[in-house]
């Protein structure tokens, strides 16, 4: 019996890694003679560069950049090999870097998740997939377009700054200093939402309450993009409210398609991808994947989907354990997950769940292992 462990981490509790080892523990009492493999796994959210280096072998990147408040910070993103690069705008410009009484997207900036850009631009690498999920900006990343050699002018013909504020300002683009080495580089950008740049659904109303703007702060911002959009489409004949995925992090997708040539593509997907996934699933007789919780929202580009998806079109079912099912968990049925129990074993209360996550993983762990026993006994 081969095994291979695709877990997403329970955040706060469990780290992938840590799930592997308890599945493998588990799997050996149950199955003394078994093989088990393991993969790090996230959606394209936070934590996408840390397991996909983990999984490939890869490397760490340090370098120093401006922080969503133009501090200077230090941060990383991942090299893979000597062409490709994973990074997460969250790790430049995310919003746990902002202090809750500064969170004012007004004066936040994506410019330090262009510096990453640049940075491995020049390094040589030509296949950057770049995860934008956590931003702190509603900038529409003229910030990070700036990092890059763009320029965003006034009626005056000055160079704005790059921030949520800048935007009605805007009167002209001007990418003739655009660095030349982004037409040599493949840009994918692990997005999962369809938002469009403007509107009541676009980045400004959807997400601008969470990065701390009232709403007369979200009225104003939202002129700003709308202006954004206008010169966009007046210079460049391209009109981002008909592009899904265009108000992601704050705009930030609306600059990548438009300036780098980006493609936006699931996060779970490009994760999988990178980790070569499929040819991980060769001879595998079982897959156990899981998250923290699931509800309907698992099928709308999370780990168990994706995970559940590959399995079925490869023949290889896949179980899950979870911390807790919601509404529309059971959604994940249709998606290749065959099976799911939870790590509550009894009435408790959330916080001892909390604090006993691990025994509880170990204890359902053995007893889905005890289950796939008696299945295997029924062939």
């Amino acid at each position: 019996m081969k095994f291979l462990f695709a877990s997403d981490s329970f955040k706060g509790t469990l780290s992938s890694p840590k799930i592997a080892e308890l599945l493998t523990q588990a799997a050996r009492e149950i199955f003394p003679d078994c093989v088990c493999d393991s993969i790090e796994v996230a959606d394209g959210g936070e934590g996408t560069t840390e397991a996909v280096l983990s999984a490939v072998k890869g490397t760490t990147i340090p370098l120093k950049v401006h922080g969503p408040l133009w501090e200077e910070l230090t941060c990383s993103y991942g090299m893979l090999d000597e062409k490709r690069a994973v990074m997460e705008m969250a790790a430049a410009s995310g919003l746990p870097l902002v202090p809750d009484e500064k969170r004012d997207p007004r004066y936040t900036t994506s410019y330090g998740t262009g510096e990453m850009i640049r940075d491995a631009l020049e390094r040589g690498f030509r296949d950057i997939s770049i995860a934008i999920g956590g931003s702190a900006t509603n900038d529409g990343g003229i910030g990070c377009i700036r990092a890059l050699g763009g320029r965003f002018l006034d009626e005056n013909g000055e160079e704005l700054k790059g921030c949520g504020g800048d935007l009605i300002k805007i009167k002209k683009i001007d990418i003739s200093g655009l660095n030349p080495l982004i037409k040599e580089c493949r840009f994918t950008v692990m997005c999962d939402v369809t938002n469009p740049l403007c509107g009541k659904d676009g980045a400004t109303y959807t997400f601008g309450r969470q990065k701390g703007a009232t709403p007369e702060i979200q009225d104003e911002l939202e002129k700003g993009m709308c202006n954004y959009r206008d010169i966009i489409q007046k210079q460049f004949g391209m009109d981002m409210d008909n592009v899904k995925g265009s108000g992601a992090a704050g705009g930030i997708g609306t600059a990548l398609m438009v300036f780098l040539n980006g493609t936006l593509k699931s996060g779970i997907e490009t994760v999988l991808d990178l980790l070569d996934f499929d040819r991980r699933l060769e001879g595998v007789d079982v897959v156990v994947t899981g998250e923290g919780a699931t509800d309907w929202q698992s099928v709308f580009g999370k780990v168990m989907q994706g995970i559940g998806i590959h399995c079925k079109a490869h023949g290889i079912p896949a179980v899950a354990i979870v911390g807790s099912m919601g509404k529309g968990a059971e959604d994940i049925f249709e998606y290749g997950i065959e099976s799911m129990i939870t790590t509550i074993n009894g009435v408790m209360t959330l916080p001892e769940a909390l604090d006993h996550a691990e025994e509880l993983y170990l204890g359902a762990a053995r007893r889905l292992f005890r289950m796939l026993r008696a299945g295997s006994r029924l062939l």
